[in-house]
């Protein structure tokens, strides 16, 4: 009954506006009877002549609106009367991204039955797959992957699906995607692999994730800098502790020579300085300005570390 009652209401609003908005207005009211749900009320404005693919100046269609809104069956009806399935706004989006992007794996199945196209992509350079992806909707994921979507296309910052899930500490995502084909080690333009930015997070789910299906922990990006120096350097200590644990190379430098320990002085963590001396860390091994962790440490007025490392 309430679904009639504002179907009524929306209907009364349509005349009203017909005097003074003309067809322009009734394109506006369709978008806005998709955003709601109300299919009595476009039923009536498509008959009426309305274009069913009619567009906002950002070019949102009254489909797009319904598959944000997560509007099932106004999705089917528009659809079925006609919609583009692949039209796209003004930023690329297109009806399967917003179905990404929100979280509607029934509404992207029918998207993909009705010829959406997997491989577009939004002006930031993502698809589908890479938005489900970063926000780990595993279940359209799969459906995705099954349906040919390429684990290995990235966006304009040379991100991946794996490298957005990773980030994003989407473990279960990450292992589907490494068991569809994506690549463990890929890297971004900035060289960072899956692991080096799930290290940079703390994403200790992912990190476990990845160490077991045999990322290479070694990995280092365009400075130099391993998954190891990033979780030092900000702060993540357990994920710190997985990769020694998992075989990290606990004296691997960067390009600059800044070992994980003097990473640790920098922070001035007493107990990583520690825990990576017991580990093995060599006090020892000097950066390119000849320094040890321990010079680093005086120069820091940290006697506490310095008392550590002398």
């Amino acid at each position: 009954m309430m679904k009639h009652t504002f179907s009524a209401f929306l209907l009364i609003l349509l005349v009203s506006f017909q005097a003074v908005g003309g067809d322009s207005q009734k394109e506006k009211d369709l978008r806005l009877a998709a955003s709601v749900g109300d299919d009595e009320a476009i039923t009536k404005l498509l008959d009426e002549g309305v274009d069913v693919d009619t567009a906002n100046k950002f070019g949102k269609t009254a489909l797009m609106m319904a598959v944000e809104n997560d509007n099932f069956d106004t999705v089917v009806l528009l659809l079925l009367r006609g919609a583009d399935v692949n039209a796209r706004t003004v930023a690329g989006c297109t009806a399967l991204t917003f179905a990404a992007e929100n979280g509607h794996p029934a509404i992207s199945a029918f998207l993909l039955e009705r010829g959406a196209n997997l491989h577009d992509r939004t002006r930031a350079g993502w698809d589908s797959l890479m938005i489900a992806s970063r926000y780990g909707i595993t279940e359209m994921v799969e459906q995705l992957l099954f349906k040919g979507a390429d684990p290995k296309a990235s966006d304009k910052y040379g991100k991946n699906a794996l490298m957005m899930a990773a980030e994003k500490g989407h473990a279960e995502t990450v292992a589907l995607l490494v068991r569809n084909g994506a690549d463990i080690d890929d890297t971004d333009k900035n060289g960072s692999t899956a692991l080096i930015l799930a290290a940079d997070q703390g994403r200790e789910n992912v990190i476990e994730t990845l160490i077991k299906l045999g990322a290479n922990l070694n990995a280092v990006d365009a400075d130099g800098a391993s998954a190891l120096i990033w979780a030092i350097s900000q702060g993540h200590d357990s994920a710190t502790i997985q990769l020694v644990n998992g075989g990290a190379n606990i004296n691997l430098s960067d390009i600059d020579g800044i070992t994980p320990l003097m990473e640790a002085v920098n922070r001035n963590s007493e107990a990583m300085v520690k825990y990576l001396l017991v580990q093995g860390a060599d006090k020892l091994q000097k950066d390119q300005k000849g320094q040890t962790a321990g010079d680093l440490a005086k120069k820091k007025h940290r006697e506490d570390l310095y008392s550590l490392l002398k």
